[in-house]
């Protein structure tokens, strides 16, 4: 699969799911916390887009660039995802008005409580949590049970590496 079938691909499902736990991974002192966010957007080049709950302190406080890893997940999708990438604070209007097109009342949320992230998609794990195909009862009651003693009930499907 090429860089441009990759990132539809994960560009769908990400937005199929639609929210995701961040976690910043950064060492510093000062970090954004991690949080559940609601995806407003997964670009052309590759970012994914959304809000976290701005900080107490002042945003120009913390690093402007920090490794990240978002997991999406949604029950009953039948997948998930882990991705990872560099984060960054977007605080520029320029460049909020530039890469994303959001409604007048969001970006009044990028200038009140909220901060305006961009993740570029470095790596992307996809994992299958149950079969794309229809099973019988017995055969889901057999899969339920079994699961019980097994410790890994998923399949790591693939890991994309979208262009840079």
């Amino acid at each position: 699969m090429d860089a441009n079938h990759q990132l539809s691909f994960l560009q769908e499902r990400i937005e199929e799911i639609g929210s995701a736990i961040f976690y910043n991974l950064s060492d510093s002192v000062l970090k954004l916390p991690t949080s559940i966010v609601s995806t407003l957007k997964v670009d052309e080049y590759g970012f994914v887009w959304f809000f976290v709950q701005k900080p107490t302190q002042q945003l120009s406080e913390f690093d402007r660039e920090f490794p990240v890893k978002l997991d999406f997940y949604k029950k009953g999708a039948g997948y998930f995802l882990q991705v990872v990438g560099k984060g960054f604070m977007v605080s520029d209007p320029e460049e909020m008005n530039g890469y994303v097109s959001l409604p007048e009342d969001v970006k009044k949320l990028a200038t009140g409580n909220m901060a305006l992230v961009k993740v570029k998609i470095q790596k992307a794990d996809y994992y299958q949590t149950s079969s794309l195909h229809k099973t019988s009862w017995w055969q889901s009651a057999w899969h339920t049970l079994t699961t019980w003693f097994r410790h890994n009930s998923y399949r790591h499907d693939n890991t994309y590496f979208p262009a840079s």
